[in-house]
């Protein structure tokens, strides 16, 4: 179950028409301790085509091998990509974590802009209260000096 306000969205159907994904904060309730994160709500996969259905093919020139395949994600179960979380609920503690959703995005770019958005709006990385400790794969916590 995951909050946006007051709304609780549990269906796909819920979320916004074109929606791509969408910025999320989860609270570990124990410690108090804040994790912001980004979620896609489709995955496309490359799939390689069988000898059957490529039997089937009546385009001009060579059939094609592979194909994209569309696959709803797994942001329903999700909880966030850190060790400590993860950790966490491979123990099967998931009742300890409450799930937000700050904002919607419709596009990768777009999805990418508004977390790294609400990591700076946040002060997440010099904010003990967050468990993040990078932005981007480019700016780490220990590289900080205060």
């Amino acid at each position: 179950m995951w909050q946006k306000g007051t709304d609780v969205i549990e269906e796909i159907s819920s979320f916004p028409k074109d929606c791509f994904g969408f910025v999320y904060r989860v609270l570990h309730k124990p410690t108090g301790r804040y994790y912001i994160g980004k979620k896609v709500l489709y995955y496309n996969r490359k799939v390689k085509i069988g000898k059957k259905e490529r039997a089937l093919w009546e385009g001009v020139g060579r059939p094609p091998t592979f194909k994209i395949v569309t696959k709803e994600s797994d942001w329903k179960s999700y909880y966030g990509s850190h060790t400590e979380i993860t950790k966490i609920i491979k123990e099967n503690r998931q009742h300890e974590f409450e799930r937000e959703i700050l904002e919607f995005a419709y596009n990768k770019k777009h999805l990418t802009y508004l977390e790294i958005k609400w990591l700076f709006k946040e002060s997440a990385l010099e904010n003990e209260n967050y468990l993040n400790d990078n932005i981007l794969g480019k700016f780490f916590q220990k590289d900080l000096v205060f």
